[in-house]
């Protein structure tokens, strides 16, 4: 095992892999990263998924089987992706219980196009639990504001959630609220809270590409000197505001009937700009409490050379703050960011999701 990731892991992060494919499963590669590299979670997303369909011939076998039994593309997307998912669960079941369900999870993403509707989100959220079937499984919903009310609605019901695409400080409060009223609605069910899990995926590096962007079209030297630093000044605040509401009443009273906290997932790790360290925010990042979901070639670069010296986040509140004041007054508008932000980030989980809707319809189409 890289020593460097273990201690990441030793200072409370949990390492999780930002990736999943079908020939990732056959070939053994998950587990070998579970074994040697402290992976101890899988994400996905549809841009994965568009990805791992596009290659190899994986997927050949099954795409034969739907497309002699008839099925329609919907049906379809669903069998691929949730035999991947099911399949990751089954390698990490290990995981899931040897850390009695604190690790050891895999998420799968309710369709994008859903993401401003909240009825249908919920009724996809029920459909991927019940077909996957696996406890360590999380199922994404986005943090759009019709996201927030399924994901109380999903809680409520004992499905474990991942709550995807945040970006604001004020729209991660909101997620922290839903996630708090989704317990206490299982709770007054009579739920084994126990058994319910959650993670926020507060996004961080899309956050700089933006801000840079915005801060070039400034011009100023000012401006200039502020690059890379507002996404993990805003990670940081998070972070805060987890601490805020893990030290409040509201929780305090779930947490003794069992409830487990919605950890901070530091989502969109991998370092955009080749000016910055490839490991920038994963050494930026380092707290108790925290899963950081890793593209592979950010995973590796961090079992080489991350910079892991104790706690990056906690620290440096006051350091966050003088930051997202210094952006203000280089012109940069905050909620004009992260609405962007937000928007594309929809956008762009669409724009795969139809691709591989189109992947998987030309399949379904041979001869």
């Amino acid at each position: 095992m890289s020593e460097i990731l273990q201690r990441l892991a030793g200072h409370g992060v949990a390492i999780w892999l930002d990736d999943i494919s079908r020939e990732r499963l056959r070939s053994g590669n998950l587990a070998d990263l579970v074994r040697d590299k402290n992976v101890v979670g899988v994400t996905s997303n549809p841009t994965i998924f568009a990805s791992a369909l596009s290659k190899g011939d994986a997927y050949d076998g099954q795409l034969h089987d739907l497309r002699v039994r008839g099925v329609d593309v919907g049906e379809a997307v669903r069998a691929v992706t949730t035999y991947d998912i099911r399949w990751a669960c089954d390698v990490l079941r290990p995981v899931y219980d040897a850390t009695a369900g604190l690790d050891g999870r895999v998420s799968i993403e309710v369709d994008p196009r859903l993401a401003r509707d909240t009825e249908r989100t919920v009724a996809e959220a029920r459909a991927l639990w019940w077909l996957v079937d696996r406890p360590n499984l999380f199922i994404k919903i986005p943090a759009t504001v019709e996201g927030l009310p399924a994901i109380t609605a999903a809680l409520a019901e004992g499905i474990s959630v991942n709550v995807t695409l945040i970006f604001s400080l004020e729209r991660y409060r909101a997620v922290l609220d839903a996630w708090l009223a989704g317990l206490e609605a299982a709770k007054a069910k009579g739920l084994d809270l126990s058994r319910i899990a959650s993670v926020g995926s507060f996004f961080v590096s899309r956050v700089d590409t933006e801000v840079d962007k915005r801060l070039e079209a400034a011009g100023t030297d000012a401006a200039r000197t502020l690059r890379g630093r507002a996404a993990v000044a805003n990670a940081r605040l998070a972070y805060a505001a987890f601490e805020e509401v893990i030290a409040s009443e509201r929780w305090q009273a779930l947490a003794a009937a069992g409830a487990k906290p919605q950890r901070p997932l530091w989502a969109s790790t991998g370092t955009k700009n080749p000016d910055y360290p490839d490991t920038l925010y994963v050494d930026e990042l380092v707290t108790s409490g925290v899963v950081n979901t890793m593209p592979e070639k950010t995973l590796d670069a961090a079992g080489d050379h991350a910079k892991i010296d104790g706690d990056t986040v906690r620290p440096y509140y006051e350091q966050a703050w003088d930051t997202m004041a210094a952006l203000k007054e280089a012109g940069i508008d905050y909620d004009d960011v992260v609405r962007v932000l937000e928007d594309e980030g929809v956008q762009k989980f669409e724009a795969s999701w139809n691709e591989l809707i189109d992947t998987v319809t030309a399949e379904l189409k041979k001869a």
